[in-house]
């Protein structure tokens, strides 16, 4: 079996030409015979009428010597109205190819049709014409004796077969050159498909064409491309829990070591502990956060959907929080609408739990929280919005990054594992909603989230 897509297209390029080739030979012969038949006869009849109006024309005792002046040219047999032959150029012998009745018919004035041959050679054309000479019927027959038909036509064949000759290879030379052009970027994606497997997302092919080939080519490069940044991001992930995981497990080490010394008071002794107690609960946030994260993305997250009355769930929120932003003494303003929505409740109070601390996080002390609720025909909108430090305009596009944080020196102090808002991002996707953000350094912050009331769910989204 040709596994080859190479050698597969040539045979089948070659093979339509061969094929389209002898069909166009066998209809070819055919028309040519036909026509070449018709054209030789046509001739021949008006030669003959042209030889029986010169013969009238000649004196009797001329006539012999007249016809015998077309001896190269034709067999001739001329016959009286009683069907005897009365003149024979031929000296084999008479053509012999038609009877008495062809004969009479001719006598009568038809014309006859048919064929013969001479010695072995032919088949000739010959002709039958009624003629009259000083008031007598005579049938004149005659045939050529330059090459007959078949001759014309195996010729005529045998240049027809030269020139598709020449057609096929000429065409098969150019075949084996345009199947290269086309199967040589299909090489190249392969190559490049290996060179991708084996991890090298670098790779890059260069197309000026706009046919499906030069489609393929593009899609391929933008495959390499989201794929080297699904690595990076990959990469960075890794990276960042290591980071996130390295930190409390340093602290908890290092806190565990100093508990071993016996000339510690017991405050010290208690903050160590609280530390290490703060650092192991850190750890199990995130490990919780990460599995949501996880199971969230791979569209495993059970979502039982079911009204939920949104105003109240942002009170219940704000009141589980109410420890930490009470200890911050911040100011939370409700403007909340009453909403009735289709959706997940446990993954929706996730939603604004995580937006409510990260406010509260980024909040200074005595700051303000507004959080509103509004209600349009299709749509649900909820804003959180603070007057905290607010988010660089370089930053904007990252926050819904995993373990993405915001300016580091500005940060520093803010304990977060940087999973909130991504995990807040595909819930709402979940949802079929949006979740933007505004804001200015220094002026506070704004998370939007716009659901459609009549909620949703598809993991492939």
């Amino acid at each position: 079996m040709i596994k080859s897509l190479y050698v597969r297209t040539v045979l089948v390029f070659i093979g339509a030409v061969i094929l389209s080739l002898a069909v166009s030979f066998a209809i070819s012969d055919q028309l040519y015979s036909r026509q070449l038949d018709g054209l030789v006869e046509e001739q021949m009849i008006r030669n003959g009428r042209h030889i029986i109006s010169s013969l009238q024309q000649t004196s009797p005792e001329n006539r012999d010597a007249f016809l015998n002046g077309f001896s190269l040219l034709y067999r001739i047999e001329i016959y009286n109205s009683r069907k005897q032959p009365v003149y024979n150029n031929n000296p084999q012998g008479p053509l012999g190819f038609f009877g008495e009745a062809q004969i009479g018919s001719v006598l009568s004035g038809g014309i006859y049709h048919g064929k013969a041959s001479h010695i072995g050679r032919g088949p000739y054309l010959l002709i039958g014409l009624p003629m009259q000479l000083q008031d007598q019927n005579y049938a004149l027959f005659f045939s050529p004796r330059f090459e007959s038909i078949e001759t014309l036509s195996d010729k005529f064949r045998q240049s027809l077969l030269t020139v598709l000759a020449i057609a096929l290879a000429v065409g098969s030379l150019l075949i084996l050159i345009f199947a290269r052009y086309i199967i040589q970027p299909l090489r190249k994606l392969n190559a490049a498909t290996r060179r991708l497997a084996a991890g090298d997302f670098s790779v890059a092919l260069r197309s000026k064409r706009k046919d499906e080939v030069g489609q393929l080519t593009n899609s391929f490069n933008y495959m390499a491309g989201e794929l080297g940044m699904l690595d990076r991001m990959r990469t960075d992930f890794v990276n960042n829990v290591s980071h996130e995981i390295q930190s409390p497990l340093t602290s908890i080490s290092g806190f565990t070591k100093a508990l071993k010394h016996k000339r510690m008071d017991e405050a010290q002794r208690l903050r160590y502990l609280t530390i290490i107690e703060e650092e192991s609960e850190r750890l199990s946030r995130m490990g919780q956060n990460l599995l949501r994260l996880s199971s969230l993305q791979s569209g495993h997250q059970p979502f039982h959907q079911k009204p939920v009355r949104l105003d109240e769930q942002l009170r219940n929120v704000v009141i589980a929080c109410e420890p930490q932003w009470k200890s911050k003494k911040l100011d939370i303003e409700l403007s909340l609408a009453e909403s009735v929505l289709d959706a997940d409740e446990d993954l929706l109070s996730q939603v604004w739990t995580n937006l409510l601390h990260n406010a509260i996080k980024f909040t200074p002390e005595s700051g303000r929280i507004h959080i509103s609720l509004a209600e349009s025909e299709d749509n649900v909108t909820v804003k959180v919005a603070d007057n905290g430090i607010g988010i660089d305009e370089a930053d904007r596009g990252h926050i819904f990054d995993p373990f993405y944080k915001a300016d580091k020196s500005r940060t520093a102090a803010v304990k977060g594992n940087g999973l909130g808002l991504s995990l807040a991002k595909r819930i709402v996707q979940l949802h079929h909603g949006e979740i933007t953000v505004e804001s200015q350094p220094g002026h506070g912050t704004t998370f939007t989230v716009s659901l459609p009331k009549a909620g949703g769910h598809s993991v492939s989204n």
